[in-house]
């Protein structure tokens, strides 16, 4: 008999895990497809090599990386089946993720696909008539086997036609974790990640930022979002100025880093050159001012932002020197610092 392959989809969680090992014990050759967006992982891009060796040492899994941000951004407008307790869309989300990997069986010669899903685990994609609305709207009817709670489902193809043993898979439920850490010993597994919400969509601070994008409450228009816009939201002090315009002060050197190679050539950057200080990108300002007096007002406000925040001295003017560049153009704006009391209310970071 050919050895069969599976597809996995992997979240780098013990159950994922978990559910990789139990089907590749029944000699399945199992590939696990891990997928990223700007809200969970998008860092693996960096390094998609040292993550695949990392993974494949410690738990004798091979997995590969795909981006799904195109299609998880449009996902965000109109869920169809909503969202959870903040901007988390659960359920389209893993609608998306198994569709996707659909696609992708073919090229991988993949029979059946595999998830590390639970009966029971969480609230709002896990319960079983959720758990069938994915399969059904997701095309994978009968294809997906979820072999941490198998007993406890209906019969899928793999074991129908014997490329698993049902007999040998498993009937988890709940919320509970012993199970799975005793699992995980019989496999060797010793260090394994602890659960974490890691989806910043489910995040009580971030959350309401993305949330407050998709609505149009930036100057970026709601259908023109991009990662990098996504990306810009999840760090750094965030203001809407009052000719609308989005500024992000870096809080750090780390985040200073991050804005310089994010910006775009639409953006302005604004430092100041003779003292640390925040790196300040005033989103999209070459285009979404409806003039010049408008877009001048909101940067001499982001310049005097700037200062306001960085480092003071004893000997320093009143008046500072704020660099910025627009496209290919480098400009001075000489500004005091703003008052705390003035911009309290073009603070966005609280939700």
């Amino acid at each position: 008999m050919p050895v069969r392959t599976a597809l996995a989809l992997f979240s780098g969680g013990l159950d994922s895990i978990l559910a990789c090992r139990v089907v590749a014990a029944q000699g399945v050759r199992v590939v696990a497809v891990k997928f990223v967006t700007p809200f969970f992982d998008y860092e693996l891009l960096a390094d998609p090599a040292a993550y695949q060796e990392k993974i494949l040492n410690k738990y004798g899994i091979d997995v590969f990386i795909e981006d799904l941000s195109p299609g998880y951004l449009e996902l965000l407008h109109h869920p169809r089946h909503g969202f959870g307790r903040y901007f988390n869309p659960c359920v389209d989300c893993k609608i998306l993720m198994l569709t996707r990997a659909k696609a992708m069986m073919a090229n991988l010669g993949a029979s059946f696909l595999v998830t590390g899903e639970v009966l029971g685990q969480r609230p709002m994609s896990q319960r079983r008539s959720t758990m069938r609305v994915i399969e059904r709207d997701s095309g994978n009817d009968r294809l997906l086997l979820r072999p941490l709670s198998a007993r406890l489902l209906k019969v899928t193809e793999a074991e129908e036609k014997g490329w698993v043993d049902r007999g040998k898979l498993l009937d988890f439920n709940g919320r509970g974790r012993n199970r799975q850490i005793d699992l995980a010993r019989e496999f060797g597994i010793t260090d394994f990640p602890v659960p974490a919400g890691g989806c910043i969509l489910a995040d009580l601070n971030l959350s309401p930022r993305i949330s407050r994008i998709y609505q149009g409450n930036y100057m970026v228009k709601a259908e023109e979002i991009t990662v990098e816009d996504v990306r810009l939201l999840l760090f750094g002090r965030q203001f809407r100025l009052p000719g609308g315009g989005w500024l992000i002060l870096g809080r750090n050197q780390e985040e200073n880093s991050l804005l310089s190679s994010l910006a775009q050539i639409e953006d302005a950057v604004l430092a100041v050159a003779v003292r640390p200080g925040p790196t300040g990108i005033l989103r999209r300002a070459a285009n979404c001012y409806p003039d010049d007096s408008c877009r001048q007002s909101d940067l001499l406000l982001a310049a005097a932002l700037v200062v306001r925040f960085g480092k003071k001295r004893e000997d320093d003017p009143a008046e500072t020197n704020v660099f910025f560049s627009l496209g290919l153009k480098t400009s001075v704006l000489t500004v005091l610092p703003l008052a705390d009391q003035v911009f309290q209310d073009w603070v966005l970071n609280e939700g």
